[in-house]
């Protein structure tokens, strides 16, 4: 059966250029594979119903972002984003509007003037609006959690109930599940900062510029020749025939770029990190605060046996003496009422005192 022939569900894109345009269009799964020539696979990544983890994928002709609600593929000429009209992707759809139009902004903030005005290529400018989106989001959603742990965390410790505890609860969940996302985003970014060859495959503009002109070693001014002794050392068969490999291994801006925005998502990290620790403070706390009660309780519980315990004694006497038997010794002593009833009652009291001390003398009681 044809892939034609079969019915595909289309989905909403939205599509720049290099020169700035954009326009949205509604298109398949097929002629989205088609137009670019990706992989079944590599669009897969991008279904918001399969829950793929945040990735970056370099293929031979785009880059595959998946990062949260950011779907998006990236060619050396265009940037198809998918669902434009999110309300956590318009502000991204704003900044690429803003961003393509304008060459040499790729580390706008932390570059000279004249190093802004260099020609840096057109897949590199749409990843930074990407990675700066979602670090800016994450660092946000992060931000919101700190602000309502903390206050709740303070309040937990004042007055342990079951309301705080399933407010600190359903907090320390939405810490878990946002530290899994940030730290799969950061580990992406690692990745590829500990690999020149992975960053080698983002430089799409460069692959294409080797297609059409094969002999050419240097097409853009940064990028610096090849000598003849490192060109021989190509190994990578799956590049673009006569890119040589000193080209290759010149990632020096995009890991500028990488590790600009690895720094900040380890930022968020940091203060996930840092809020993680508070909370499990706050449980040890609570934990010793449970158990100082717990202990209480066991010496109350102490208490109250020890005391029935003598109770027992003295109403065993009172048993005994209350008995309706003839004995010849109860007549004519009544006074012996008295002594008996003290001497029942000091007995039971010194077996009081003497439970109480035994149990100070082990540490039993803090007394």
């Amino acid at each position: 059966m044809s892939l034609k022939n079969i019915t595909l569900v289309s989905c909403s894109w939205v599509l720049f250029n290099s020169e700035g345009d954009s326009k949205i269009l509604d298109l398949d799964k097929y002629s989205i594979l088609k137009r670019l020539g990706i992989h079944a696979r590599d669009l897969r990544i991008l279904d918001p119903l399969l829950s793929y983890p945040s990735t970056i994928l370099g293929r031979e002709r785009a880059i595959i972002i998946n990062l949260e609600h950011i779907k998006a593929i990236i060619t050396a000429e265009e940037v198809w984003l998918r669902d434009p009209l999110d309300e956590n992707v318009i502000p991204v759809v704003e900044e690429l509007q803003r961003r393509l139009a304008v060459k040499g902004a790729l580390f706008e903030g932390f570059a000279d003037e004249d190093e802004q005005a260099a020609d840096f290529p057109f897949e590199f400018r749409a990843l930074e609006v990407m990675l700066e989106a979602i670090c800016s989001y994450l660092d946000a959603r992060t931000t919101e959690l700190e602000t309502a742990a903390y206050p709740a965390l303070d309040e937990l410790t004042s007055k342990i109930s079951s309301r705080n505890l399933d407010r600190v609860r359903k907090l320390k969940s939405a810490m878990t599940r946002l530290t899994n996302r940030v730290q799969k985003v950061r580990d992406e970014l690692e990745q590829f900062l500990d690999d020149d060859e992975d960053m080698g495959d983002l430089y799409l503009t460069r692959k294409l510029s080797s297609h059409s002109s094969p002999v050419s070693i240097s097409y853009a001014p940064n990028w610096c020749p090849v000598s003849p002794t490192v060109q021989s050392k190509v190994s990578r068969t799956s590049r673009a025939s006569g890119i040589s490999i000193h080209e290759e291994n010149d990632v020096e801006e995009l890991e500028m770029l990488l590790e600009a925005y690895f720094m900040q998502i380890d930022s968020t990290m940091n203060k996930l990190t840092t809020l993680r620790e508070y909370i499990d403070d706050t449980e040890d706390y609570i934990n010793i605060q449970l158990d100082n009660h717990r202990n209480q309780l066991i010496q109350l519980e102490l208490f109250l046996s020890s005391g029935t315990l003598c109770l027992s004694v003295y109403s065993l006497v009172a048993a005994v003496f209350g008995m309706n038997i003839p004995y010849t010794w109860r007549e004519n002593h009544e006074y012996l009422f008295k002594w008996v009833v003290i001497l029942a009652g000091m007995a039971s009291a010194s077996v009081f005192i003497w439970i109480m001390t035994y149990a100070g003398h082990k540490g039993l009681i803090g007394i």
